[in-house]
């Protein structure tokens, strides 16, 4: 910008934009690329992450309301998001569950989330999984009428609607059209941006704002029968030559006011509207529409969602539940994994837990408690990050429809793992503590599975809060495993607490391992009276651990707290990322 000779560091996207949209209109939005289509539906939506918005936009009258602007009104995006693993039904159940009133009845609500999916004529589909796009599920099709069908089922009066058509082919085109014009039939307000239509598409459209590089208007209005109102506005301005029969009125539309065309005839178009008697008329009627209606009042809302943050939290937890139990290459992979990695590490120590006679054989059952956190805690923080990076994508959208909170997603989002976690630590635990050969106690052995369910927590988290607090999976790859090394390093085995230098001993007590490696060795060792003999010590076990490590029997408790309050700090960092950062920029 400053090397063209522009003054200042912003770029002015939209420019003087005026227009009205109707109930029971369906307004096509539309333009050359870079011309600003989709800036003015995020604008008009209230969908911009940055940028500064000058003017007004009223609804009916009354200046719109962004808090509770979602409650009204339903956008659908170019890209289809949804969650993979969950049903047609069960999507549209979730979002009317979370966006229709409290007091529509669950009845109601079904029978509602019914006619909607007559409406876009996905009724056969209904037990069909989403499906990954492109791979599984739904084809592209089906999958942008079940985008357009997640936003009916919130009843709302006004939906606009970011390409429509877009990457899809001349018969999938033409049945969600049929879909879009089914949906203004109902009386919806419903604003569509629409780029190179088909003849058949455009004429389905009543009326059409279009738009220049520069984010100015060029055109407002009715399209016509055969767009023959928008035809005669176009070839009665001078240098402009007749559309020839048979031809795509869009098309040659589009042809007819590219900026090569401006400089063919001399004149901008821009101006050419703000002179005519067509823009004298949608101003009239802008005007019209800007005045309240005599005892109309302002659409206000006493809360920003539709429900409680309790009812979002249930309604959250249920849908991750179907999403997790129908993820077996995530959890059923994990359970195998689980007991792959028992057996190799019950296999590898085999009997090592009956061994304490020396101070090598306790380094070597402090070896084997320590591989038993550290290589599988580390497993479950990679594995649940491709998870997580797919369900935030479908966060950002549910959120911005206004579903729910950040807070009661990230909560439901945290429990549904804990049962898996649970299930795995028992599955681990109990096959390692066993071939290790660990002491026959039944508080020990309670201790060694708190610990490793606790261990295993975290290191979930730690993953899930690595994705919050990353734009991207790789990323969250990248600096995951620059703490899974300094863990590693610096967590009192591979460098015992006293040859720690002191600049990085603080890093000790920061590290989660080390706290796990305290409460395993202090639950299982730490006690134990008989006699070791090594290298310039001979004494008691216990003594040992005391002088050379600095574990005793006393840190149990304190450990187990320490555990539980990074699991619990790692969650809540997840969660905050979740309601602070959006790296979704629009």
């Amino acid at each position: 910008m400053v090397m063209e000779g522009a003054e200042g560091r912003k770029l002015q996207l939209l420019s003087d934009v005026s227009g009205v949209f109707l109930p029971g209109v369906l307004t096509a939005l539309m333009g050359s690329s870079g011309a600003g289509k989709t800036t003015l539906m995020d604008v008009l939506a209230g969908r911009k992450t940055g940028g500064y918005t000058e003017g007004d936009i009223t609804i009916s009258g009354f200046q719109k309301e962004q808090s509770t602007f979602a409650r009204v009104c339903g956008y659908v995006e170019q890209n289809d998001i949804h969650s993979p693993q969950v049903t047609v039904m069960e999507s549209l159940l979730f979002s009317a569950f979370l966006r229709l009133p409290e007091d529509v009845p669950e009845k109601q609500r079904w029978e509602f989330v019914e006619g909607v999916m007559e409406l876009v004529e996905l009724d056969v589909l209904k037990d069909a999984l989403v499906g990954l796009p492109g791979t599984t599920g739904l084809s592209t099709e089906q999958r942008k009428r079940l985008t357009i069908a997640v936003e009916l089922v919130a009843n709302p009066s006004i939906i606009f609607m970011d390409e429509p058509t877009s990457g899809l082919d001349a018969r999938a085109a033409a049945i969600v059209m049929r879909t879009v014009r089914n949906t203004v039939d109902t009386g919806r307000t419903v604003v569509c941006t629409i780029h190179q239509p088909s003849i058949e598409i455009f004429e389905a459209f009543d009326e059409l704002l279009l738009m220049k590089r520069g984010g100015r208007v060029i055109y407002g209005g009715k399209v016509g029968k055969r767009s023959d109102i928008l035809i005669k506005y176009f070839e009665s301005i001078s240098g402009i030559s007749p559309m020839p029969s048979d031809y795509n009125p869009a098309n040659w539309m589009l042809d007819m006011t590219t900026p090569a065309a401006e400089e063919r005839i001399g004149q901008d178009f821009a101006e050419i509207y703000k002179n005519s008697q067509q823009y004298r008329e949608i101003e009239a009627l802008i005007q019209q529409e800007s005045t309240p209606k005599g005892g109309s009042e302002a659409l206000r809302f006493s809360t920003t969602y539709s429900q409680t943050s309790l009812y979002q939290f249930k309604t959250c937890l249920w849908k991750q539940s179907l999403v997790y139990w129908r993820s077996p290459e995530y959890n059923a992979v994990r359970m195998l994994f689980t007991t792959m990695c028992a057996l190799i590490v019950g296999s590898m120590f085999w009997d090592v837990g009956s061994k304490r006679d020396s101070t090598q054989n306790v380094m070597v059952l402090i070896g084997a408690l320590y591989t038993a956190c550290l290589f599988l805690g580390v497993n479950n923080a990679s594995t649940v990050q491709p998870v997580i990076a797919i369900e935030r994508t479908v966060f950002y959208r549910e959120r911005a429809a206004g579903m729910y909170s950040a807070i009661p997603y990230a909560i439901a989002q945290g429990l549904v793992e804990i049962p898996y976690i649970a299930s795995q630590t028992i599955v681990y635990g109990v096959i390692t503590y066993f071939m290790i050969n660990f002491e026959r106690n039944i508080a020990k052995f309670v201790l060694y599975l708190a610990f490793m369910f606790l261990t295993f927590t975290y290191f979930t988290f730690y993953g899930m809060m690595a994705i919050g607090l990353t734009p991207n999976q790789q990323m969250a790859a990248v600096v995951s495993s620059a703490f899974y090394s300094l863990w590693n390093l610096l967590a009192g085995f591979l460098v015992p607490k006293a040859q720690i230098p002191g600049w990085w001993i603080w890093f000790y007590y920061v590290c989660p391992i080390a706290w796990t490696l305290k409460g395993l060795v202090g639950s299982q060792l730490a006690d134990v009276e008989e006699p070791i003999v090594g290298p310039d010590f001979q004494g008691a076990v216990k003594d040992y651990l005391k002088e050379a490590l600095g574990m005793d029997s006393g840190m149990i408790g304190v450990s187990a707290a320490v555990c539980f309050a990074f699991s619990l700090l790692f969650f809540l960092v997840f969660a905050l990322s979740l309601k602070l950062l959006n790296f979704q920029k629009r």
